[in-house]
């Protein structure tokens, strides 16, 4: 199966995630294309039986230049089994209820773009304090709020990635099927 991968990042954590998917997909034995949205101008999804599209949320909305290329793709993506990789701090913790404002984003997104996921993985990202320079104050506020004792400088990541082996197995499964 040829499946593409493409997705934005702010902080590099949904990079790794989609490099994460890429890798499992390809000793999955299937043909994998990577990219960042921002490198998918005139690319031809019909190449592809599959995609996974991924995009964190910050302060509330996902990437523009995600938005833009779901927007000018949605008719080719909507035709194609597709999985969104929701990436958030919102949902990092055992409350599923801490989803609820990442779900508002989503329902945005799709209003805003005019297209609906086949599916949707709602995915813990990372702190990366070692890359924030304005936002550090922020995002240890977050943190507190939840709860969680994140120390300064101290890059802290919440990706479960047994959970996304699962989420990746089941999606291509589901696409054979």
């Amino acid at each position: 199966m040829k499946i593409l991968i493409a997705y934005a990042t702010t902080d590099g954590q949904t990079r790794k995630i989609a490099r994460f998917a890429c890798d499992r997909l390809v000793d999955a034995g299937h043909g994998v294309e990577l990219l960042s949205v921002d490198d998918a101008e005139g690319l031809d999804l019909n190449r592809f039986d599959g995609v996974i599209l991924g995009g964190s949320l910050h302060a509330g909305h996902y990437q523009k230049s995600l938005t833009q290329f779901v927007t000018e793709a949605k008719v080719a993506l909507a035709a194609k089994p597709t999985l969104l990789l929701a990436v958030s701090l919102l949902g990092a913790g055992d409350d599923s209820g801490q989803w609820t404002g990442s779900d508002k984003c989503l329902a945005e997104f799709m209003a805003d773009t005019g297209w609906t996921p086949g599916r949707v993985e709602h995915v813990a990202g990372a702190f990366r304090f070692s890359e924030y320079v304005f936002r550090a104050w922020a995002m240890r506020q977050i943190a507190d709020q939840k709860g969680d004792a994140v120390e300064a400088g101290k890059d802290k990541e919440y990706t479960d990635w047994v959970k996304m082996e699962t989420v990746l197995d089941d999606w291509v499964a589901g696409i054979a099927a």
